[in-house]
């Protein structure tokens, strides 16, 4: 279903259809501009231009399957399909992975793999990324399936009802059994790749839940409320307790034991893009971060 169907409202009657589709059904600038002139928009049946004046009952149908291609090779592999419907695809992606090809991984990311899943399939979707993960943590990645979902997911990330979880391994034990981190994060420059805690950067907050602890290390369920680069491992560092295998924030040579970051994105919930229902999904910790936690039970 790549059409978004609106029956006029009688409050709305008189608007032109350019303002009715953007202020009162929640539809980027973008997508409306795109839409027009390839005849994407149309009422009763009939195109129309954007100074059309909108009548009660008219029926405003809108195709958001924008065609549009990506300088993405398709690569066959397996992905860990959680959640997949006409606007949204959700993916557990696996440690040691890339998200999106750089210069260095042309091959071997996600969306290689997820380019390969839309082509197979049939769809004319292109990769857009709503959340993103380090290559080194594994874990839930939204990918919206068209514009209007981009859009709407994008926006839907700076309210309450959108949350993500991650479970995190650190050294130390945590005295509360609950908290939030509420410090900026200040990126100093292109010469360095790590994020500080300065009075300088973004407003970044990180709440934070034990669910387990052991003789030297918890195991935090953390819920992002700004989405900072490594805000995560940036804050728990700050804290006092690194996530293990953290090979950028933390001063433990924890390799013997875990081979990356014990960092897992491991639910979501958001409003749909086009139903506005709350989506709740979650996937499992991987193996690795389940061996650690056994080992530091032990």
């Amino acid at each position: 279903m790549n059409n978004l169907e609106f029956i006029v409202e009688k409050e709305a009657v008189g608007l032109k259809i350019r303002d009715y589709l953007k202020h009162h059904k929640g539809l980027s600038s973008r997508l409306i501009r795109g839409a027009a002139p390839e005849g994407r928009i149309k009422v009763n049946g009939d195109v129309v231009k954007l100074n059309h004046i909108i009548k009660e009952g008219e029926n405003i149908s809108v195709d958001i399957n924008k065609k549009e291609s990506q300088n993405i090779e398709a690569e066959d592999m397996p992905l860990d399909i959680v959640y997949e419907d006409e606007d949204v695809l959700v993916v557990n992606k696996p440690p040691f992975m890339v998200v999106h090809p750089t210069r260095k991984h042309k091959l071997g990311t996600l969306s290689n793999g997820v380019i390969y899943h839309f082509k197979e399939n049939k769809s004319a979707s292109v990769v857009r990324l709503v959340s993103r993960l380090d290559m080194n943590t594994s874990g839930l990645i939204i990918i919206a399936k068209n514009q209007y979902s981009h859009a709407k997911l994008s926006e839907a990330m700076k309210l309450p009802e959108f949350k993500k979880y991650y479970r995190a391994v650190v050294h130390g034990s945590f005295e509360e059994d609950f908290g939030t981190i509420d410090l900026p994060i200040y990126y100093p420059g292109e010469e360095f790749i790590k994020r500080v805690v300065d009075e300088r950067g973004q407003k970044s907050v990180t709440h934070y839940k034990v669910k387990e602890r052991y003789a030297e290390a918890t195991l935090l369920e953390l819920i992002l409320e700004t989405g900072r680069t490594h805000q995560i491992r940036v804050h728990l560092e700050h804290m006092g307790h690194s996530i293990y295998g953290d090979e950028l924030y933390s001063i433990y040579d924890d390799s013997e034991i875990i081979k990356r970051q014990a960092l897992h994105a491991y639910a979501l919930e958001f409003p749909h893009p086009r139903t506005g229902k709350i989506i709740n999904l979650t996937s499992e910790l991987p193996e690795d971060i389940k061996s650690l936690m056994e080992q530091l039970r032990i």
